[in-house]
């Protein structure tokens, strides 16, 4: 999934769409970043379809060893630069949350909760990042903002006691709410890396970081891939390469070209776009509750995003 910090403002984006020529929203970078969504959004269902045949552990090893050596290709093309040696315990920090215990988080969560729910709770991760900024930089919150959290935070709560025999906390889900809590702290903390690299260059570096602290999980993986059937092979393989790599490097392209506002807006589609995928691939429907859960963390986001913090100038 995409750590890009979507606390910029919403509603210059969706105003004037209507009325601009078709060839400037056909463009490379719209085309870029509407094939991330598109990537971002399948790997919800492509870990419970890899989760069929692996544990947790060894669909987030596979996945970024694979997509570890697709951007190490990639970064001998583009001649990557090395990180400065100050830089490089941060980095290794960026790896460690935002990837190797992000990723077992959200692995974990999806051994039980459906696809689609899994991607409307990650989409709550911008509620905490304007937490930690009110905390951590003092940044103000308006009233918008602190009301978007308990509505986002509301709809969290409705998807996490969804059961099927009544109502019930399901813990997974709080695992996954978990994940979005450590992409929010992976997308605060690479802020002071973006002004330094590229950034295709930190997730880069973030990648083989998360990736080597994954290895501890290695034992047992190539049994696993021996008895594993074919199609959970190919769905882990699929994550390394399109959402864990491809995606990345579409998603800096489209960074490079497009204005904050707009990339940003792009993020809130990738749960409706999950939805419709998991249907598509795993036969998927959330419940009416779990959309609506779905609904409230959306609308909360959006919230926080457009009315809720003081004005700031545009990344």
């Amino acid at each position: 999934m995409a750590h890009f910090n979507t606390g910029v403002r919403f509603r210059r984006t969706l105003l004037p769409l209507h009325k601009r020529p078709l060839n400037a929203l056909i463009t490379s970078s719209t085309i870029a970043a509407s094939i991330t969504i598109v990537l971002w959004a399948s790997a919800f269902p492509g870990i419970r379809a890899a989760l069929h045949a692996y544990t947790p552990a060894h669909v987030a090893l596979l996945r970024y060893a694979t997509a570890s050596l697709v951007l190490a290709g990639y970064a001998l093309l583009r001649r990557l630069r090395l990180p400065r040696w100050r830089d490089l315990p941060g980095m290794a920090l960026l790896g460690l949350v935002g990837i190797a215990f992000y990723n077992l988080l959200l692995n974990s969560g999806e051994v039980s909760v459906p696809s689609a729910v899994a991607s409307f709770i990650i989409a709550s991760a911008p509620i905490f990042m304007a937490i930690e900024a009110k905390v951590l930089l003092g940044e103000r919150l308006r009233l918008w903002g602190w009301l978007g959290i308990a509505v986002s935070f509301s709809g969290v709560a409705i998807m996490s006691l969804l059961g099927t025999s009544g109502i019930h906390l399901d813990w997974r889900a709080v695992v996954v709410l978990l994940a979005a809590f450590a992409q929010s702290l992976y997308s605060v903390k690479q802020k002071s890396f973006l002004s330094r690299y590229s950034a295709f260059e930190c997730t880069a570096y973030a990648i083989w970081a998360g990736t080597i602290f994954l290895l501890p999980f290695a034992p047992g993986l190539l049994t696993g891939v021996e008895r594993a059937p074919l199609s959970a092979t190919l769905a882990n393989v699929y994550l390394g390469v399109f959402p864990g790599a491809i995606a990345y490097v579409s998603w800096a392209y489209a960074l490079s070209r497009l204005p904050a506002s707009t990339a940003a807006s792009y993020l809130y589609l990738v749960p409706v776009v999950a939805t419709g995928i998991a249907w598509l691939w795993l036969g998927e429907l959330p419940s009416g509750l779990a959309l609506l859960g779905g609904t409230f963390v959306l609308i909360g986001v959006i919230l926080v995003n457009t009315w809720g913090k003081s004005a700031t100038k545009e990344a």
